[in-house]
């Protein structure tokens, strides 16, 4: 197989850390791991086998094919999208998977298929997935339901609907027989005990994302992309890097072209105004982020070709200079990386 020219160094130790940091702030609730999206990009598999290894024993993902994909390594997995009809024989495959019923219909399918252990997922003010929370009780009735949960939409912030959707989920909590009960997210664990019950479902920290300011100085960057430079070349003063001129030397320069670009998630938003280290030297971006391509000034820096460079992806920095959340950072990563866990 040939190398691939750009690669994701992933920190398996950090990942660990800072779901044990999260698991410590849950206090007494289990906390589990939101794994969809191939694991935030990272891959869903060494994600899941890393966090069962450390004790987490529930996972999260999105549909019924990211569920096969983990179900042999995860403990228990919660499939977040509920149940089409589509799905029911997937779901009779494995005991431990369970859907996350979102609908009365989905209930209803669920029931009249033989029912069994389900999540339920309740809209206490987001309106997004999930029934409302102030539905008559009697819509629950005959389901085995394992863990009722509900999703915060403002935790990152301080904002008054984080209270109320806890008030309307206690409430919810105490008319709804579930073994356990779950609301609280990444941010969600910061903000108190009274939005933990018994179960936290973590997601963007466990990746090294800052949620909320009381997360800084407590997780850990886990993702690391490095390219390869392809070429070193001078530009003189007056000269343009990249396409359509943005960038123009107002003095002679040493660039380095990576095999990096918005094809591998490294998007426009990064032009002009991200960061690369060639150790630790700091070598700005030149100009605009093409398909395939980067253009980084190493004026001063010993830089050749064939060299790794590694792109400055902390991702509260990386953020505010490309105009992406967090999570795109993480989703967006191509298929092009190979991945390297430390």
């Amino acid at each position: 197989m040939t190398d691939a020219p750009l690669r994701l160094r992933l920190d398996g130790a950090a990942l660990v850390h800072n779901w044990q940091a999260l698991a410590e702030r849950s206090g007494p609730a289990a906390c589990g791991a939101a794994v969809k999206a191939d694991g935030y990009g990272l891959g869903s598999r060494e994600v899941v086998r890393r966090l069962a290894e450390a004790g987490c024993r529930d996972f999260f993902v999105a549909t019924w094919a990211e569920a096969e994909v983990i179900a042999d390594v995860a403990p228990a997995v919660s499939v977040l999208h509920g149940l089409r009809e589509e799905d029911l024989a997937g779901a009779r495959r494995w005991p431990h998977v369970r859907p996350v019923l979102n609908t009365e219909r989905q209930i209803a399918r669920w029931r009249d298929s033989g029912g069994g252990p389900c999540d339920v997922m309740v809209d206490t003010g987001m309106n997004r997935l999930g029934v409302r929370w102030d539905v008559p009780g009697a819509v629950f009735e005959g389901l085995e339901i394992e863990t009722l949960v509900s999703h915060l939409a403002c935790a990152d912030e301080d904002h008054p609907m984080n209270a109320e959707q806890r008030v309307r989920f206690a409430a919810v909590a105490a008319r709804v027989p579930a073994r356990r009960y779950s609301l609280a997210n990444s941010a969600g664990i910061f903000l108190g005990g009274d939005y933990r019950f018994d179960l936290t479902r973590p997601g963007l920290a466990l990746y090294g994302g800052i949620p909320c300011p009381a997360a800084e100085g407590v997780i850990r960057q886990v993702v690391y992309p490095e390219a390869q430079v392809l070429q070193r070349r001078r530009m003189r003063a007056g000269e343009a890097a990249g396409y359509n001129a943005t960038y123009v030397a107002p003095a002679d320069q040493e660039l380095a072209v990576l095999n990096i670009g918005y094809a591998d998630g490294y998007g426009r938003g990064f032009s002009d105004t991200g960061t690369v280290f060639a150790g630790d030297t700091a070598c700005p971006v030149r100009g605009r982020v093409s398909m395939d391509l980067l253009i980084v000034d190493v004026t001063g820096a010993d830089v050749a070709e064939g060299d790794w460079l590694t792109i400055d992806y902390a991702l509260e920095r990386a953020a505010a200079a490309s105009g992406r959340s967090q999570y795109e950072l993480l989703t967006g990563m191509g298929k092009r990386y190979a991945r390297e866990w430390l």
